[in-house]
């Protein structure tokens, strides 16, 4: 399947951490390996579960019409909690992952400590095979491609996800990870649609968007289908399997790395927003790169 794999050093960086509150280390600048769209990943960097929360480890705790469990500090919001007497518990684990990667930040990559804004945290428990099983091509996650939010436009605010691995059985998150962002622009942009202002303002007005879809946000989520169907593509482009066992951690913005998860189950999932202005190399966000290769503003 992997005729064109990359090379494992040129996608990922490996950090020796063993702890959430590590003290920064200037010997590597992990900010700018992340932002050239570089998997961070922390092999040792284990959430710790007690026996209490380790019982929250069953699909049944979600709600049957929600993927996962969702949580939003900043409004103490929690959606997607099936069991009304678990819901205390589940808030808990929860605040205290948000915590954890909060202080991740704050170690690794302390030039976003300010910076990041609107976390959302997510209880993932079912398995990939069982959620992927009765879903679109679009919302197949096993397929390589770039998040982009359909509903909710970002205008080239990045998107920061810290990802960590609490399987209780010993299974590993089993990802695709692929090309550097400006290869994937160059490889995808002539194959798409056209931005239509109209189109734009038609989805705002109906509801189907939360705010005018840019003309970013249609090229990032143009890009994102037209990475799912190519077969291709899924098939064949530059891409390398990675293993995440069980007691490890990763960190990617998963709007400039193209990845796919393949198998696992029993994972917690940090999302944060961060600007790009708050970026030490801005050149490498994706709305510069596709402003670059296009030669106009997108937003």
């Amino acid at each position: 399947m992997l005729e064109n794999k990359i090379n494992p050093q040129s996608a990922i960086t490996t950090l020796p951490y063993l702890d959430w509150n590590a003290t920064y280390s200037a010997t590597l600048d992990a900010v700018a390996e992340l932002e050239s769209g570089k998997v961070l990943y922390f092999p040792h960097l284990a959430f710790n579960l007690t026996d209490a929360e380790k019982t929250l480890l069953t699909p049944e705790l979600v709600d049957p019409k929600r993927k996962n469990i969702s949580y939003q500090p900043e409004q103490q919001k929690l959606t997607g909690v099936a069991l009304e007497a678990k819901r205390e518990a589940v808030h808990k684990l929860m605040a205290r992952h948000y915590q954890a990667c909060q202080h991740l930040i704050n170690s690794v990559l302390p030039e976003y400590r300010h910076a990041v804004q609107m976390p959302t945290n997510s209880l993932r428990l079912h398995p990939i095979s069982a959620w992927t099983a009765s879903t679109s091509w679009r919302k197949d996650d096993r397929r390589l491609h770039v998040d982009a939010f359909p509903s909710r436009p970002n205008y080239g605010n990045r998107i920061l996800r810290i990802f960590t691995n609490i399987n209780p059985h010993g299974e590993s998150r089993q990802w695709r990870v692929g090309e550097p962002f400006p290869e994937l622009a160059q490889r995808f942009l002539p194959r798409l649609k056209r931005y239509s202002p109209f189109a734009s303002w038609l989805q705002d007005k109906v509801g189907i968007t939360k705010t005018r879809r840019s003309h970013y946000d249609h090229l990032m989520l143009q890009m994102h289908d037209a990475m799912k169907a190519d077969k291709d593509y899924q098939e064949s482009g530059p891409q390398q399997a990675v293993e995440f066992p069980p007691g490890s951690s990763w960190i990617c913005f998963s709007d400039q790395t193209p990845h796919a998860a393949m198998a696992g189950q029993y994972m917690l999932e940090q999302t944060f927003i961060l600007p790009v202005s708050a970026m030490k190399t801005p050149q490498h966000a994706p709305l510069n790169v596709l402003q670059a290769l296009l030669h106009k503003p997108l937003i």
